[in-house]
């Protein structure tokens, strides 16, 4: 027996390594007899050992197959079931900084840049235009997009805006068009062309018109926005494109900015300009908006300021009410918003920052970081709870400023500025004023309602005299 396993042994090497030098034998295909008294060798078919192999692949197979399936058994209880990994919770709101504490969302779902933004609906919903040739309305409590407006632009849009009473939307879009849609529905109400782009479009207060501003007429147009019909085409109003408009909280003027670094206040009723103002801004002027009594006016430039103007008078100083608001942004300012109560100022930029300006003391509050990209538009809400800012990021971010004067870096500001506040017993909103300042004491209004008190005056009186508009070209010390 012993020297038949030697055999078996030697023969299977040999068969292996191809003979005893190691050298292989193709051709060797024989196998020599068995020694004397050794057991014969049963040759198996090879058709035998086929099926054999194929026989235990099906029965691995079939094996793996029911593992499978009694996972998937709600009976098999005693079976290791694989466990579901832990879907990590996703986080609604961030923290923009250690010492700013600013709580933020993050709205995505545009494919493009966002280039205007709104609150609408009592501060529950938002309205934004983007580049990806829609206008979205989203809820703001969750932040889901809610609808795309029908039969939209074919470019990009450039601006849109909301009526006071939000009921109606319009937005303004490369492809020349300016369209107006019901909110509620969605549905397109209309839609007119212009020969040329419309770069900006706003609603008036009272939901009669829309302004818009042209490229090519260096103008605007003022539309009804019930019927669609032209009140006013202003051409070449600007000596180049116009880039923002808006009406003020009467419905009767229209501020209009232009890439000619000029401002003009346009008046709808005598169909004639206020107010020009030319040399001020060293650079395009983005933006322009109203503060709620209509007497002074904000516009931001390219020259990386933001100035607040009389508009009875074109005047505007380096502190107080009116003034130039510097150091707030590193770039050009694309955008400016005021706050319902003209408390603060809202303002965004190339430098990807919202900065939150004191609008009393015109010094910078406080500045929210965290878009990737710049800073196209910004909005307040009424309540003064929330800020809008949308962005080249293709996202808008919602703010949550309501605490933002117990935040520590507002508070060490105000402390380095040495200011108190103080509550105004006309209009009841606080105002601040310097420790060092020996009329603080005796001041009991803000600088608006005092301010406020002295224009009427001029303006009456102006109106008497029936002064001309006026060409300004004021000193920056004025």
């Amino acid at each position: 027996m012993a020297s038949s396993l030697k055999y078996l042994n030697k023969r299977t090497s040999s068969l292996k390594y191809g003979g005893k030098d190691g050298k292989t034998a193709p051709q060797q295909r024989s196998v020599q007899p068995p020694l004397e008294g050794a057991p014969g060798r049963r040759k198996l078919p090879w058709v035998t050992l086929i099926r054999a192999v194929g026989r235990f692949q099906r029965l691995i197979s079939e094996v793996r197959r029911s593992q499978t399936l009694s996972s998937f058994n709600p009976l098999a209880m005693d079976l290791n079931v694989p466990q579901k990994q832990p879907v990590p919770e996703k986080k609604f709101w961030g923290d923009q900084e250690p010492l700013s504490k600013i709580p933020f969302q993050i709205l995505t779902g545009h494919q493009q840049l966002v280039s205007s933004c709104h609150f609408c609906v009592n501060d529950t919903k938002l309205l934004s235009g983007s580049f990806d040739y829609t206008v979205k309305l989203w809820d703001a409590m969750d932040g889901s997009i809610i609808r795309d407006f029908d039969e939209g632009p074919k470019a990009p849009v450039l601006e849109c805006s909301v009526t006071a009473d939000s009921r109606r939307v319009t937005a303004a879009a490369y492809d020349k068009t300016l369209r107006t849609w019901d909110l509620e529905t969605g549905k397109l109400l209309w839609k007119i062309r212009h020969d040329g782009f419309i770069t900006s479009c706003n609603f008036s207060p009272d939901g009669k018109y829309v302004v818009s501003g042209l490229d090519m007429d260096h103008g605007i147009c003022i539309t009804d926005a019930r019927n669609a019909m032209t009140v006013a085409h202003i051409k070449d109003h600007h000596k180049r494109s116009v880039t923002g408009c808006c009406f003020d909280p009467d419905s009767q003027k229209v501020a209009s900015v232009s890439l000619d670094k000029s401002v003009k206040i346009w008046d709808i009723t005598s169909q004639a300009t206020l107010l020009t103002i030319n040399t001020e801004h060293d650079n395009a002027v983005s933006s322009c908006c109203f503060t709620s009594s209509g007497h002074f006016l904000c516009t931001s430039s390219w020259d990386k300021t933001l100035k607040i103007w009389n508009v009875h008078t074109g005047e505007f100083r380096n502190q107080g009410a009116c003034a130039t608001l510097m150091h707030g942004h590193e770039g050009s300012v694309s955008s400016c918003q005021f706050s319902r109560d003209t408390s603060f100022l809202v303002s965004g930029g190339f430098d990807k920052t919202v900065a939150i300006w004191d609008v009393a003391e015109g010094y910078l509050k406080h500045s929210l970081k965290g878009h990737n990209d710049w800073v196209m538009d910004v909005a307040i809400s009424n309540n003064k709870k929330w800020i809008l800012s949308a962005s080249k990021d293709r996202t808008m971010r919602l703010w949550n400023i309501e605490e933002i004067d117990q935040i520590p870096l507002v508070i060490k500001c105000k402390e380095a500025r040495g200011l108190k506040v103080n509550q105004c017993e006309a209009c009841e909103r606080p105002f601040s004023t310097y420790d060092s300042d020996v009329f603080s004491e005796t001041v009991t209004k803000c600088v608006f309602c005092r301010m406020d008190a002295s224009l009427s005056a001029q303006a009456s009186s102006s109106e008497r005299k029936g002064s001309p508009a006026r060409e300004c070209s004021l000193g920056k010390d004025n």
